[in-house]
């Protein structure tokens, strides 16, 4: 099996929990295709963000993590990519649900509403999940618009 490439991107409000998941992910001997921001300088989310969706788009990348203050403006632009289903997740459950029934590949943060042992609890069960197929298989098949 090919290695797992994990796409990051973060925005300034972001950049403390993007050391939190950059941990994580190279821990786990992953390849890490870290985008930005690389402090706490206030920056435009998309500029780190877009790459994190043409990652997966392109299968540079099979899955991405990205970090924001509220965690809605990376989620909003990274799925603007065809290929990416990004899910905004602030607790474990979430973020579990997101991958068995909705196979996201994106997993967006919310910095400024999560700890960074929150953010590491959650980005682990991420990781760690698989999708459930079956009848969600065919509801996230109805995802992407055929005119979009």
């Amino acid at each position: 099996m090919a290695q797992k490439t994990v796409a990051i991107g973060c925005d300034h409000a972001g950049f403390p929990l993007k050391r939190v998941a950059l941990a994580i992910v190279e821990k786990r001997g992953y390849e890490v295709l870290d985008f930005g921001t690389d402090s706490e300088s206030s920056v435009d989310y998309p500029d780190f963000v877009h790459p994190v969706g043409e990652a997966i788009d392109s299968g540079k990348a099979q899955c991405g993590i990205v970090i924001c203050g509220s965690g809605n403006g990376v989620a909003m632009t990274v799925n603007k990519h065809q290929r990416v289903r990004a899910a905004l997740c602030w607790n474990e459950e979430l973020a579990s649900l997101a991958r068995r029934h909705n196979d996201a590949n994106v997993l967006a943060l919310p910095a400024r509403f999560i700890s960074p042992e929150n953010a590491a609890d959650i980005i682990e069960i991420f990781l760690d999940t698989a999708f459930e197929r079956g009848r969600h298989e065919r509801r996230v098949g109805k995802i992407t618009c055929g005119s979009c």
